[in-house]
């Protein structure tokens, strides 16, 4: 079966609602479905997170992180205090980072272990960014930024967990690219993991969208992320560029202090994030 045929077959299969799911990741989706119900009690809350010790363990790491604890407050040493401090929102995200991030967790292959290790990398700068860049550029929702940008790449995470199956599938080769196979694959696994819908939107929007100066827009937002991420994903075909001159112009609404700043921060919260999820 040549990359073409593959492509076809797993979006075949997708489409029919038949995607392979690590017993790991289904874990992980229980709890993030049922946290996705703003009216959960936090009882329930605590439950489902101590239910998971891998989940209860990063909860309260990024807690007491500098990405949720930048007055340097007391230490939080139990769940329910680490979700009081994140929030659900947070915590939503961090169980779709948990679920995003299983998908590579029975890759046998070495190199494409390092491609999903890569593919993570970039997935957790590109979150940062989008987080801080939603709050101070975009005013969009900084939470729903940071989960977008999480799952924006669960669709090529998908596709490194099943290419130990086919041989070939992530192999560089242009005449057999099928970009309509890849945007099907990740339509469905976004369905499938219910994403809401205007994040899944931003999601797919990202491979023809241009960036829009002044950026407004939850796209604009993982857009402008994707750019300054210092981390590339290794599935991507090309770079995604930025509209004509549009490099000229960012500085009309980010300025070089303003950008230097940005930059760190979201690497400092990138620390954070990967030590929290090595826990």
């Amino acid at each position: 079966m040549n990359k073409l045929e593959a492509y076809g077959h797993i979006a075949a299969l997708a489409i029919r609602g038949d995607l392979v799911f690590p017993t790991s990741v289904n874990a992980a989706l229980r709890v993030q479905l049922a946290l996705d119900d703003p009216e959960c009690p936090i009882d329930e809350a605590i439950r489902l997170v101590l239910a998971e010790p891998q989940l209860a363990a990063r909860t309260v790491a990024l807690a007491n992180s500098a990405m949720f604890n930048r007055t340097n407050g007391p230490e939080v040493t139990n769940v329910r205090a680490a979700i009081m401090r994140i929030g659900y929102h947070n915590l939503f995200a961090l169980a779709a980072a948990m679920v995003v991030r299983q998908f590579g967790s029975k890759i046998a292959d070495p190199e494409l272990r390092a491609k999903a290790e890569q593919l993570w990398q970039h997935t957790v700068h590109v979150a940062c960014l989008a987080r801080i860049i939603a709050r101070d550029v975009t005013y969009t929702n900084p939470d729903t930024a940071l989960f977008a940008a999480i799952v924006h790449e669960v669709g090529n995470f998908y596709l490194l967990s099943r290419a130990d199956e086919f041989p070939g599938l992530l192999e560089d080769d242009p005449e057999n690219w099928q970009p309509a196979s890849e945007e099907i694959i990740t339509r469905e696994v976004l369905k499938k993991l219910n994403i809401p819908e205007p994040v899944s939107t931003a999601i797919q929007g990202m491979r023809d969208s241009f960036l829009q100066i002044p950026p407004e827009t939850l796209l604009d937002t993982l857009l402008l992320a994707n750019h300054l991420s210092p981390v590339a994903s290794p599935l991507q075909a090309a770079p995604r560029e930025l509209p004509p001159h549009s490099e000229s112009v960012i500085d009309l609404f980010i300025d070089e202090e303003m950008m230097e700043e940005l930059l760190a921060q979201a690497g400092k919260d990138a620390e954070a994030m990967n030590a929290t999820m090595l826990v």
